[in-house]
C-alpha cells in the first residue's frame, strides 16, 4: 500500500467540524454554570476551563511521546487522510503488518489522534476567548491583549505540532513543541489572573527571586525535554553515580548539536552513547542549581505570610519532582514516573506563573487632565 503524503488537508473540514462539536460541550456546560454572571466573570471561568484542558493536553502530549505514539498517524492533520483511525483502518493494518512493533499501530494511532482532538478543542476555546477579549477590549484592554497573544501562540504551537510529525520527531522541534505547551499554560494563567484581579502582596526582592527561579526552571525543563526527545533517560543507570562513575565519558558536542535528526549526529552518523550520557548528565547536574533556587524561593515564600500557601505548594512539588525523577533512573523509566515528572514540571510552571501574575506591578493608570485654574 502506498505511503501517505506527509501533509494531507483532505480531512481538514471534518476535523474542524469535530473540533467545534467537541468544544461546544464544555462551552455549553460553562454557559449553564455562569449564566447569571457578568462578562468578566464568565471570561475568567472560560480561561480557567481552558487552562485545565491545556494542562491535560500537556500531560497527554507527554504520554503520546512516552508511549512512542508520536508517529501513530504519520501524516498531518488527519490519519492517512481520514479524520479518525476508523477510516484509516486498512492503512494502519498494512503499516503494522509491514513493520510489526513499528511506529504505527491501532492503539498508537488512537493515542496520536486523541492528542490532536484535545489540541483542537483547546484551540477552539482559545479562539472564543480571543473573540470575547476583542469584543471587551475597551473595558478590559489588558485581558484582551493576553487573549490575542495566546491565540497567536496557539497557532505557532499548531505549526510545531505539524512539523513534529512531518519532520519525523526531529528533536529540536519536539523540544520546542514541549516548551511551547508550557508557555501556553503561562499565557492562560496571566489571562485568567488579569480577569480575576486577584493580587498578592509580595516584596520586590521576593518577586525578583521568583523571576530568577522561573528562568532557571525554564532552562531545566528545556534540558529535561532534550533528554526525553533524545531518549537519553536510560543513558545513566544508578544514582548518584552514572553507570558506576562520578564523571562518565561524555560527548557534549554531539549531544547538544541541535540541528540533527533523531538518533543521529550533525554529520548524519549514529549518535554515540557518550552523547546521550552528556545530555542526561547536563539535566542531572543543572537540577542541583535549579532545585536550590526553587528551594530558596519556597523558604522565602513560607516566611512571607501573604505568600505562605505558594511556598508550601512549591515545596511539595519539589519533593514530588525529586521522587519522580529518581524513580525514572532507579526503576528504569517506568511510564507512571515519567508522566508524573512531566506533570510536575507543568504544575511548577502553573504555580510560578500564578505567583508572578498576582504579584506583578499594576499597570500605570492613565493620567486624568486637570482643569486649568485660570480658565476653569
Amino acid at each position: 500500500m502506498d505511503a501517505a503524503p506527509l501533509v494531507d488537508l483532505a480531512p481538514l473540514a471534518r476535523l474542524l467540524a469535530l473540533a467545534a462539536l467537541l468544544a461546544a460541550a464544555p462551552l455549553a456546560w460553562l454557559w449553564l454554570r455562569q449564566r447569571g454572571a457578568d462578562r468578566r466573570t464568565r471570561m475568567a471561568a472560560l480561561a480557567t476551563l481552558t487552562l485545565f484542558l491545556t494542562f491535560d493536553l500537556v500531560v497527554f502530549g507527554a504520554f503520546t511521546r512516552l508511549s512512542d505514539s508520536g508517529l501513530g498517524c504519520p501524516d498531518w492533520p488527519g490519519c492517512y487522510g481520514h479524520a479518525s483511525p476508523v477510516g484509516a483502518a486498512a492503512h494502519i493494518a498494512a503499516a503494522e503488518a509491514a513493520q510489526p512493533g513499528g511506529p504505527v499501530s491501532w492503539s498508537k494511532a488512537w493515542i496520536e489522534m486523541i492528542h490532536r482532538y484535545l489540541a483542537m478543542v483547546v484551540g477552539a476555546l482559545v479562539l472564543v476567548l480571543a473573540a470575547a477579549g476583542v469584543a471587551e477590549r475597551r473595558r478590559l484592554p489588558h485581558a484582551a491583549g493576553w487573549a490575542v497573544a495566546t491565540l497567536a501562540w496557539v497557532l505557532l504551537q499548531g505549526l510545531l505540532g505539524k512539523y513534529t510529525v512531518t519532520w519525523k520527531l526531529f528533536p529540536a522541534v519536539v523540544t520546542l513543541h514541549l516548551l511551547g505547551g508550557l508557555v501556553l499554560l503561562a499565557l492562560l494563567v496571566w489571562q485568567r489572573e488579569s480577569l480575576r484581579g486577584a493580587r498578592l502582596d509580595a516584596p520586590p526582592a521576593l518577586r525578583r527571586l521568583a523571576v530568577a527561579a522561573t528562568l532557571l526552571l525554564t532552562l531545566q525543563i528545556a534540558l529535561g525535554g532534550w533528554v526525553s526527545t533524545n531518549y537519553a533517560v536510560l543513558a545513566c543507570s544508578g544514582f548518584p553515580l552514572c553507570n558506576g562513575q562520578a564523571w562518565p565519558a561524555m560527548d557534549p558536542g554531539a549531544g547538544f548539536s541541535l540541528w540533527r535528526e533523531l538518533g543521529h549526529d550533525a554529520d548524519g552518523g549514529l549518535l554515540p552513547v557518550e552523547a546521550l550520557v552528556a545530555i542526561h548528565m547536563a539535566h542531572r547536574l543543572f537540577a542541583v542549581i535549579a532545585g536550590a533556587a526553587l528551594a530558596l524561593l519556597a523558604w522565602r515564600l513560607l516566611r512571607t505570610p501573604a505568600c505562605a500557601r505558594f511556598g508550601l505548594g512549591l515545596a511539595l512539588l519539589l519533593v514530588a519532582q525529586l521522587a519522580s525523577g529518581l524513580s525514572n533512573v532507579v526503576l528504569g523509566w517506568p511510564l507512571p514516573a515519567a508522566l508524573a515528572h512531566s506533570a510536575g514540571a507543568a504544575a511548577l510552571v502553573l504555580l510560578l506563573a500564578t505567583l508572578l501574575a498576582r504579584s506583578a506591578p499594576l499597570p500605570a493608570a492613565r493620567a486624568v487632565p486637570r482643569p486649568d485654574p485660570v480658565t476653569a
